[in-house]
């Protein structure tokens, strides 16, 4: 049988794309302007090494910011458009006001009108044509699922919410017949003795294994697999796809040999890095209270009308090691919120004032928990340490729920600034799927990625 795939692209191979044409297509506008119009703010010289590539670093900054290198919004025109003019805005705003890394301004202010319009024009074009031409079914990866019926739901939402080039075109139940068979409707099951037939027919580029016991995968399954195998074909098992493709563990499918799962950052242990992250610990501390301390005029007013009550508030949370701590907040709930006992936060929340709603999407009801950073019982980032009583509940239903605790707690985190509400305990064991990508995955360029992608909640008004 013929192997022939379609042409797709890997989510790394698109966002290196969406990246390297921004700048292509910008830097091409440029050209066009200083070859067309009495224009010679910013040209492609050689001289001009320097200034351009500082116009690229900022560029891909605020492009991460403003989110245009989201795989899910790039595929909407309308979200793409908003967020180019917010990146264009800001790019060329950071980059008028460096002039020592960057070209003075010029004496016709109508160029840097020119420079703006060609950022916003050049790669609104590009995108257009990203959406028109690569982000279409033509490109997609067509998937084929071998698994149980059980796991095909949980396992089909995930990969499609996180990127929609990746198509499951169908399954096949790996279990043996029974005389009561589980049926799933959601998807197109095809035979498992025209396994080779779907490939070919539906050209299919890869097999997602998604058995949760090997054990049940039929043998004319197994010796079909195995022959693709052998031709080079890509077979690929369900949890490392999940990972690579949502930035998540699978925690759920997770089973006895958890050990093969969990081989965490050796940042977890590196002096040199623990030594970095506690440098930076302090002196963004130092300037987040700073800026707490300018602010708290505002909140005082803000509170006295509409909060009223006390300003703070300290609450008992557990910390690296299962170790406890007081952690000191903005109030932003009304008092005695929780007299009848500890309760989940939930979206649209009676008991948030509208003041103490501004406060927690700004992000503004954080800032006395940089005394906690100061302290050494938090650090910015990491997973957001939670009550005790929430804990010992979780760790009863979710398996390895204590496991973040093997890092101090943060600020912000990777569950943090890829979901919002944990109102329950499927969102909890969402974030804990975050939150252990992050352990198992720690590093400076994580952390720096969720820095930035702190900024894109905080400037989007999404904090909980």
């Amino acid at each position: 049988m013929s192997l022939k795939k379609d042409i797709h692209f890997e989510i790394s191979e698109r966002k290196i794309l969406l990246r390297i044409m921004d700048i292509c297509v910008v830097f091409l506008g440029l050209y066009i302007l200083q070859t067309t119009l009495d224009y010679d703010y910013l040209t492609i010289e050689r001289d001009n090494a320097s200034p351009l590539i500082v116009l690229a670093f900022y560029m891909t900054v605020f492009g991460t910011i403003f989110e245009i290198y989201d795989l899910q919004k790039s595929s909407k025109l309308d979200v793409t458009f908003r967020n180019i003019v917010l990146t264009a805005s800001t790019t060329v705003l950071f980059y008028l006001l460096t002039p020592v890394l960057t070209p003075f301004l010029p004496e016709q202010r109508l160029q840097i009108l020119y420079f703006y319009l060609v950022f916003i024009v050049m790669i609104f074009f590009w995108r257009w044509a990203y959406i028109a031409f690569i982000s279409t079914p033509r490109f997609y990866k067509k998937v084929l699922l071998v698994g149980e019926i059980s796991n095909i739901e949980n396992i089909i939402k995930p990969l499609n919410q996180s990127d929609p080039n990746y198509k499951i075109v169908g399954f096949i139940n790996s279990e043996p017949e029974v005389d009561s068979p589980i049926k799933f409707r959601g998807l197109r099951e095809f035979e498992p003795s025209k396994l080779l037939d779907v490939i070919r027919e539906e050209k299919i580029s890869e097999i997602l294994v998604a058995s949760y016991n090997s054990e049940t995968i039929t043998p004319e399954i197994y010796h079909d697999l195995i022959a693709l195998l052998d031709k080079g074909f890509t077979i690929r098992e369900y949890t490392q796809v999940f990972e690579e493709i949502t930035y998540r563990v699978p925690i759920q499918f997770v089973g006895k040999d958890f050990y093969k799962y969990f081989p965490f950052s050796r940042s977890n242990q590196n002096t040199l890095y623990l030594t970095f992250q506690r440098g930076f610990d302090i002196i963004f501390s130092i300037f987040g209270l700073i800026i707490g301390v300018c602010l708290l005029p505002l909140i005082i007013i803000g509170n006295a009308i509409a909060n009223k009550g006390p300003i703070f508030y300290f609450q008992e949370r557990v910390g690296q090691n299962g170790k406890l701590f007081q952690i000191v907040k903005l109030r932003s709930m009304v008092v005695n919120a929780e007299e009848g006992g500890a309760k989940w936060a939930q979206k649209n929340d009676t008991r948030i004032t509208k003041f103490g709603m501004f406060l927690r999407r700004s992000r503004i009801d954080e800032f006395p928990q940089f005394i906690n950073v100061l302290r050494g019982d938090m650090s910015i980032i990491g997973p957001r340490p939670e009550r005790p009583f929430f804990v010992n509940e979780l760790s009863r239903i979710i398996p390895f729920y204590e496991t973040r605790h093997i890092v101090k707690p943060g600020l912000t985190g990777w569950a943090q600034v890829n979901t919002r509400y944990g109102s329950s305990v499927d969102d909890s064991l969402t974030k804990l799927q975050y939150d252990l990508y992050y352990i198992k995955h720690r590093s400076v360029f994580l952390d720096i990625n969720i820095v930035v992608k702190t900024l894109s909640t905080i400037l989007y008004y999404r904090g909980q």
